[in-house]
């Protein structure tokens, strides 16, 4: 591994870079947040609430709103949207790492595997028979590439990351340690006398072009088509994704979320921590998902969803939930009866 360090960057060339307009001038080395920048720092404000922190910073510049212009009298940036302004920043002067071109000694390739010459390939990994891993790939120590996989270019593979064989990866993928991608879906049929038959899981993963996938998610292989995440989907950690899911495009979904079998997930979505998703429905386009919600049914509308029950016996759950859907027609029906009484006894 070489290491890489960001070169300070003036304020007008950050602007020059990434737009906004700059007022005054300042020489930057690295973010910070407002409480614990220093010389050479720049922040960015969120929020006009912030202002006693901003007041108090020592940061060399900051990154605000329009609205926010004429908040402070430090150098600064003004630009649209400060938050994403700021993480493009913050990309610009951390870059990642940078590998050496190479397969080291205690790699072990499979017969007829194509690795491109720039790709790096750590110690122990474990590359099977046919797959191709593309220009510019980092494969950290110890990943588990099964056969016939493929893994396009400037994909980043950390430490013990296993992947199935036959899974097609996209490029400029990230995948943190402990992931697994392509482990046979939960499919097994009950016998009669109440034991499991397990279904044979002939399906693949197929990953699209700039995915993350963070520590220790597993995404499943189809059972008989394939599992499917499309471009630019930001999984967190400790994500579960079930057999034949598909994920749609730049769709976000946070850690400990539980996926379901076949339930497909729209584009643009995003999906807060820990909320389980049931199988076989279908969540539309840009819908917002708070954390703990259970999805039991399809939604195909676009919108914000919020929602939990305690568990209970099954059969007075579903009394009480039929009934919990009507309450909005028998608060009507209450402040008519509310009002013809009042009515009533006016008159009487």
């Amino acid at each position: 591994m070489i290491g890489v360090e960001g070169k300070p960057y003036p304020l007008t060339e950050l602007v020059s870079r990434f737009g906004g307009r700059a007022v005054g001038d300042a020489v930057i080395a690295q973010v910070a947040t407002l409480e614990n920048a220093g010389e050479g720092d720049i922040v960015f404000l969120g929020s006009a609430k912030y202002q006693a922190q901003l007041a108090a910073t020592r940061a060399s510049a900051v990154i605000v709103g329009e609205s926010d212009a004429d908040i402070t009298t430090l150098p600064r940036i003004i630009c649209n949207n400060p938050y994403l302004y700021f993480a493009r920043v913050s990309a610009l002067l951390n870059p990642p790492p940078q590998f050496e071109p190479g397969i080291h000694a205690s790699a072990v390739i499979g017969a007829g595997a194509v690795i491109d010459p720039g790709a790096h390939i750590g110690p122990n990994v474990v590359i099977g028979a046919g797959a191709v891993i593309g220009a510019r790939c980092v494969l950290m120590a110890g990943c588990n590439i099964g056969g016939n996989v493929t893994l396009g270019e400037d994909g980043c593979l950390y430490p013990h990351v296993v992947v199935y064989h036959d899974c097609v990866l996209g490029r400029r993928l990230t995948v943190h340690s402990g992931v697994v991608i392509g482990a046979d879906g939960f499919g097994n049929a009950p016998e009669a006398d109440g034991s499991w038959l397990k279904i044979p899981q002939l399906g693949r993963v197929v990953i699209g072009d700039d995915v993350e996938i963070g520590a220790n998610t597993t995404i499943d292989r189809g059972a008989l088509g394939d599992t499917v995440i499309e471009d630019g989907v930001k999984l967190d950690n400790l994500i579960q994704v079930a057999h034949n899911v598909r994920i749609g495009a730049h769709t976000a979904i946070a850690g400990c979320t539980g996926i379901a079998g076949s339930a497909v997930i729209g584009k643009y979505c995003r999906i807060g921590g820990a909320a389980m998703i049931h199988g076989h429905l279908e969540i539309a386009d840009r819908v917002n998902v708070s954390g703990g919600t259970m999805i039991s049914r399809s939604m195909p509308k676009s919108g914000n969803y919020t929602g939990w029950v305690p568990a209970q016996e099954h059969a007075d759950w579903l009394k009480n939930f039929s009934r919990l859907r009507h309450l909005d027609a028998l608060a009507d029906k209450v402040r008519a009866l509310e009002k013809k009484l009042a009515e009533w006894e006016k008159k009487t």
